[in-house]
């Protein structure tokens, strides 16, 4: 025989060998899962997070896994990078065999990563990202997203909002995707409930670039009677400081979207404005048993209050665990079926993901700020339902591509 032919035989022999090597390779009794998320981007608000995630995972391990096979997560930091966060995607599922995809904190990481989902059928969950596209204009079969998005939250604010003597708003947001979407979802749900209402000023800062002094003298200039705001992290905390000192607070109603979350009403200390209506968490203030049996936990393990982040890592597993327990096999096909309409059981309350858009019905809290202590709170607070705050799913469907 050639040596040729000898190297042709064993090269062939050794097909199945080495197809064998590029699968996958996972345990018969383990599920693994993907997760993405920017960690070293966004510390302040993804660690809570993974802290919540993690937590869930050890309690479903520890009662059994799903159907005796355990959970296990591979998680991935994408630096806030969306062509990081789709090459690791990549890798999570073709690499480490992982079954579906979850997590992802900014909008446009989150829409890129559901992009991949669509192109690459595979199952994800957006967990934190609040842009309307994701289940909306850009929604496909393969994404779902749990928390509730700018358009529900918005919503929730107008409620309040309307309720107030002021006709004459100003809003304030910064000047992307999310901002947009927030100051439009408002005004909508403003003008239906208050016909009267006018929006006298906008203003449009670039986000983490705001310079607070010009916004608030005019946004002070237009003289309005209320005011919406959208900025977080440090564009919140310089506008706030710089509208207190102007006095642009005194006397005027402020509707702020996210800014009761602890993540961001926190680093606000001595400086927190008092009576804004907010939509937030208020960690260990909720009394229901099932809550206080989460935070307990969440203390316990991390030695530390659970912040929105936490409760959003936490119920995005049990909504996994709830998939693969209701499709009863890790298919690609079953998880999508048991996605449609699935229900959640968690510390904020039962939720439903719906069928015609991917939503999930899971709510937000709404209530004011105010300094109890000396610590900045969320008080006066009540649960918003989220399905209160979608239009119906047959409107929703309307929104969405064909596919």
């Amino acid at each position: 025989m050639s040596i040729n032919r000898r190297f042709l035989l064993g090269a062939l022999a050794a097909l199945p060998f080495l197809q064998a090597l590029s699968v996958p390779v996972q345990a018969e009794d383990t599920i693994v899962i993907g997760e993405v998320n920017s960690y070293t981007r966004l510390p302040a608000f993804t660690e809570p997070y993974k802290k919540g995630w993690q937590l869930a995972v050890e309690e479903i391990n520890a009662a059994g896994g799903i159907d005796g096979k355990k959970l296990e997560v591979i998680s991935r930091d994408d630096t806030g990078d969306p062509a990081t966060a789709i090459r690791i995607a990549e890798e999570l599922v073709s690499k480490e065999g992982a079954v579906m995809i979850f997590g992802t904190f900014l909008s446009n990481i989150g829409l890129a990563v559901a992009d991949f989902a669509k192109q690459k059928e595979v199952l994800f969950l957006a967990a934190e990202p609040l842009s309307d596209a994701i289940v909306w204009s850009k929604g496909n079969k393969y994404t779902y997203r749990l928390r509730p998005s700018t358009h529900m939250q918005a919503a929730m604010l107008a409620e309040q909002a309307a309720k107030l003597d002021a006709t004459r708003w100003a809003t304030i947001a910064p000047n992307y995707a999310y901002g947009q979407d927030a100051v439009k979802a408002f005004k909508s749900e403003l003008t239906k409930l208050r016909p009267d209402v006018e929006f006298v000023t906008e203003q449009w800062p670039p986000v983490f670039k705001i310079d607070a002094g010009s916004t608030v003298r005019a946004l002070e200039a237009a003289k309005p009677d209320a005011i919406f705001n959208v900025t977080f992290g440090g564009d919140l905390a310089k506008f706030v400081r710089e509208g207190s000192l102007r006095y642009l607070f005194d006397d005027r109603e402020v509707a702020s979207l996210l800014t009761g979350e602890p993540e961001y009403l926190t680093p606000l200390g001595n400086e927190t404005p008092k009576g804004w209506i907010v939509t937030g968490y208020p960690g260990t203030d909720i009394g229901t048993d099932v809550h206080k049996t989460f935070a307990d936990a969440y203390i316990a393990k991390w030695d530390e209050a659970p912040k929105t982040g936490s409760i959003v890592g936490y119920n995005s597993v049990l909504s996994i665990a709830a998939a693969l327990k209701k499709a009863g096999s890790t298919d690609t096909d079953a998880l999508l079926a048991a996605m449609e309409g699935l229900e959640v059981d968690s510390p904020t309350g039962p939720f439903v993901y719906r069928a015609a858009d991917h939503q999930s019905t899971m709510g937000a809290y709404v209530g004011k700020t105010d300094l109890v202590d000396g610590t900045p709170k969320m008080v006066d607070w009540v649960y918003a339902e989220g399905s209160n705050y979608l239009p119906s799913e047959e409107d929703a469907a309307k929104l969405r591509p064909a596919e």
